[in-house]
């Protein structure tokens, strides 16, 4: 079967989407301090919550397409991050986090399966996580420098991804312990305007928002470790955000956007993975 793909955009309207419910490893994660889980993963309660988060999302408009792989890797439900889709189809990634290596195959084995042409991968000691690659506009993509994506990884991309892009350094913040990509300080809304947390957001990034005149909302520090920074925009100004950040959505609805909130105590918070982190767009259109 073969599954239309493209991607060059945060916001367009969300069309097929890929996700991985979580397995016996993500109840286990708490198990690995590399992890960097908060607390033990209640398994039971993570699948309800993915469950839930899954049909809602459906909803919403998207064909929600499951990987079927009882994987492995207990950072799996994570599908934004092991690889990029393009306009002109999918890059392995190589996770700057050693234990999310190998995620890329078992994405790239669904690829294949699903019509999706493999454009190429990232070898070592080259890494680029999906977390640091966003687009402002299509023809404004961006790539974070960060402990996750180093420069040797950021130079084998622009080789497959051959339109170019700008190149912003993510703050050392709390260390390799924690995972802070360029998106945990950004998230588009729609294409003029974006969440952001200022204190962690890369100054040129912000210079260029300023440039293409792109409206910020601020999340307030109170509402940054419930991950309020971390919105998925279905469709512009339609978006899903974890449970329990009154203030950023009061922000979010006060400029218009329609908000849908859903649990995720387990899938989101405990992990430090948001809507977006939870979703491997295919096709935005």
């Amino acid at each position: 079967m073969n599954i239309p793909f493209g991607v060059s955009s945060m916001v367009a309207p969300l069309q097929h989407v890929l996700v991985q419910q979580p397995t016996a490893a993500f109840g286990e994660a708490f198990n690995d301090p590399a992890g960097g889980y908060l607390r033990p993963v209640d398994l039971e309660v993570a699948r309800k919550e993915h469950e839930l988060f899954v049909e809602a999302l459906g909803g919403l408009g998207p064909t929600i397409h499951q990987l079927e792989a009882d994987s492995p890797y207990p950072d799996q439900i994570y599908t934004y991050d092991p690889a990029l889709v393009t306009e002109e189809g999918a890059v392995l990634l190589r996770s700057g986090k050693p234990g999310r290596r190998g995620e890329e195959d078992i994405l790239g084995a669904w690829f294949e399966s699903n019509g999706v042409p493999i454009l190429g991968r990232i070898a070592g000691p080259g890494t680029v996580d999906g977390g640091d690659v966003m687009w402002l506009r299509p023809d404004a993509m961006c790539v974070g420098r960060s402990l996750r994506t180093n420069q040797a990884g950021i130079e084998q991309l622009a080789e497959l991804v051959p339109d170019g892009f700008h190149v912003f350094d993510v703050p050392y913040d709390e260390g390799p312990a924690a995972c802070l990509h360029l998106m945990s300080s950004v998230s588009m809304v729609t294409a003029d305007l974006a969440i952001v947390e200022r204190r962690r957001l890369p100054a040129g990034l912000h210079s260029l928002l300023a440039d293409l005149e792109v409206t910020l909302i601020d999340v307030p520090s109170e509402e940054v470790d419930t991950l309020a920074t971390n919105v998925l925009a279905v469709r512009p100004g339609v978006v899903m955000v974890v449970e329990g950040n009154p203030m950023t959505r009061r922000s979010l609805e006060a400029a218009g956007v329609e908000v849908h909130a859903f649990a995720g105590e387990e899938i989101a918070i405990n992990g430090t993975g948001g809507p977006t982190c939870l979703t491997r767009p295919v096709l935005r259109a």
